[in-house]
């Protein structure tokens, strides 16, 4: 049985993440409402929005019982203002900034209200840093207590950048495995591919449905799910090279409330990026037993490793269209591919893995560094 503290007793941790519902805001999510059922951390979970932010999806976290802010998001100056006032009301322990640019945002902020504690989580392996961000981030990294990466290659990233490396570690994203729980009664998978990811300009949808094309040729018209949200503008662009390949078997499904269960009735799934950090998304397909493809970028390296799914070169459809033919014209390989991906799914990426680390950064590590405001303005 759970021993849960007083909330007088607790560790109060603020975790300030994009409202864009990116795998990022996952990651706090999963984080907030492991903390609280723990009983041993209080968690805040705050929001910069963004123009797409989902207010419903806001308010069924809500109604989860997780305590959620959204903080203005139409300018960094105006971000900070509002986050220190909360910090101000709510006196965290810890402030915990999720991804670029929020951790420079968050991490000012927490200076400016002298919050004890700065944790930057850094969830990608390439961001868009300037020379002026940079040197920002080094100056606030002097007063931060540990500098996170979501997987090795983003640890190894951050100190590429300049990051002290006896700040950094890696603490691998995980996934909550019980959502794929009845991945295990071996029910029909249709012989489909799908692909869940925000569409932005780090994700390469455009490439899985130049691929699609190639397969067409090759008399193999299989159904392709595109799910995810993002931008308005990328997701239109895809839409665009859809049509001008006269591609009726591609549908774009939006946000999709039940991922697990689509999913576990799905045989492929493919990972086309650019870059990442560790992804989620991927992570889920395999605790779902799909066949997984991914481009080989850092982030991705080693989850489909022994067996465990096929890699392609990035930006490469042929490459692709390959990949996907093959685990079409092998129903048995797939299902092999699927096993060992969700057999080390179970036992390596589960959140309560992740969850434990970040106990023991949080509750075990003591904070390095005092705020200082010789960092200059926001």
């Amino acid at each position: 049985m759970t021993s849960v503290l007083p909330t007088s007793d607790r560790l109060r941790v603020l975790h300030f993440v994009t409202g864009g519902f990116s795998g990022a805001t996952q990651v706090a999510i999963d984080l907030c409402q492991a903390q609280l059922a723990a009983g041993r951390i209080a968690p805040l979970l705050v929001l910069r929005r963004k123009r797409h932010t989902d207010m419903t999806r806001v308010e069924a976290l809500r109604a989860r019982g997780l305590d959620v802010r959204v903080v203005p998001g139409w300018a960094h100056w105006a971000t900070t203002l509002a986050l220190v006032g909360l910090c101000r009301e709510w006196h965290p322990d810890v402030l915990m900034a999720h991804g670029f640019p929020e951790h420079l945002i968050g991490r000012r902020a927490g200076q400016l209200a002298g919050v004890p504690r700065l944790i930057q989580v850094e969830h990608n392996s390439r961001e868009r840093y300037t020379p002026w961000s940079r040197w920002r981030a080094r100056r606030l990294d002097a007063i931060s207590s540990a500098l996170v990466g979501v997987s090795e290659g983003v640890r190894r990233a951050l100190v590429r950048n300049g990051a002290p490396a006896a700040l950094t570690q890696a603490i691998p994203n995980g996934v909550v495995l019980g959502r794929f729980a009845a991945a295990d009664a071996g029910a029909p998978r249709e012989a489909a591919i799908l692909m869940s990811a925000r569409f932005a300009r780090q994700k390469d949808q455009p490439t899985l449905i130049r691929a699609m094309a190639l397969l067409r040729d090759r008399c193999l018209t299989p159904p392709l799910y595109l799910a995810g949200g993002g931008s308005s503008l990328w997701r239109r662009r895809s839409e665009r090279i859809a049509d001008r390949l006269e591609l009726a078997n591609v549908q774009f499904l939006g946000h999709v409330a039940d991922m697990p269960a689509l999913l576990m009735r799905t045989r492929i799934f493919v990972l086309a990026t650019h870059w990442e950090g560790m992804p989620l998304a991927l992570v889920e397909a395999m605790a779902a037993g799909c066949a997984c493809i991914a481009t080989v970028a850092p982030g991705t390296e080693g989850l489909l490793d022994e067996g465990r799914g096929l890699y392609v070169p990035e930006g490469d459809a042929a490459a692709l269209a390959d990949a996907i033919e093959r685990l079409l014209r092998a129903p048995a390989l797939a299902r092999q591919l699927g096993d060992k991906a969700r057999a080390h799914a179970l036992a390596e990426l589960g959140v309560e893995h992740m969850m434990a680390r970040y106990e023991t950064l949080l509750l075990g590590t003591p904070g390095v560094g005092t705020p200082d405001a010789a960092l200059g303005p926001p």
